[in-house]
């Protein structure tokens, strides 16, 4: 099931119609009230989200999904005729998982719909790996990180991008690599999508953020033994 909340009509249905016909259960949401009513009853699989909405706006909505720890995990693509980089840094930073621009073309909005739902459907399924740097623990088949005692609550794609490092811990990533990676695909002001989400990285972690480095003028790394 995909949600999507849009408050223009002409937009929310298309994306609805689009999905159906390509055999994804879809239902479209005008206002958030209806939206988190919704929500009760039954959890997405992932959600298309307007950032310029009635009652509050999409940010706001974003950060209560991931205030929730039922909802951290859960997909969020960003929809709207906001198209700057800072608004994309912006909607990245809160925790979404990608961010498309209107105008925007069905094929395109496909592709990156199946790429999230790909990428989430992998997460956990790393084999069993616990690593282990410093005062840092990840356990990817059991979704945990914790900064010494302290569990760590990240996003799908922060989760993702971590457990990349980790897998070949001494490698030096690009960006590009790593958009490429984790997203799938690139577009404008990719390099900003990547170090916007190291840097949350690094916060999150606390302490152990430090493991993750920087290669200046290349990307990142997590140090070898």
């Amino acid at each position: 099931m995909i949600y999507i909340l849009e408050d223009d009509a002409s937009i929310r249905k298309l994306v609805v119609y689009t999905l159906n016909s390509q055999g994804m259960e879809a239902e479209g949401f005008e206002r958030p009230s209806q939206f988190w009513s919704a929500l009760e009853g039954k959890k997405p699989d992932l959600v298309l989200l307007d950032i310029m909405l009635p009652e509050e706006d999409g940010l706001q909505v974003l950060k209560r999904l991931r205030a929730d720890p039922a909802m951290r995990k859960l997909p969020v693509l960003m929809l709207t005729a906001k198209s700057t980089e800072y608004d994309k840094v912006l909607g990245l930073d809160q925790g979404a998982d990608d961010y498309i621009a209107k105008p925007f073309g069905m094929m395109e909005l496909m592709a990156r719909i199946r790429t999230a739902l790909r990428h989430a459907g992998q997460s956990g399924e790393e084999g069993g790996s616990v690593y282990r740097v410093g005062s840092l623990l990840v356990d990817p088949e059991r979704h945990i990180v914790r900064d010494g005692d302290r569990e760590v609550a990240l996003t799908l794609k922060e989760f993702q991008l971590l457990c990349l490092l980790l897998e070949r811990r001494g490698a030096v990533f690009t960006r590009d690599q790593l958009l490429n990676t984790i997203w799938g695909y690139e577009f404008d002001g990719a390099s900003r999508t990547v170090d916007v989400h190291i840097r949350t990285l690094r916060q999150k972690l606390g302490n152990s953020g430090n493991c993750i480095e920087t290669v200046r003028g290349i990307g990142y790394k997590i140090a070898g033994e």
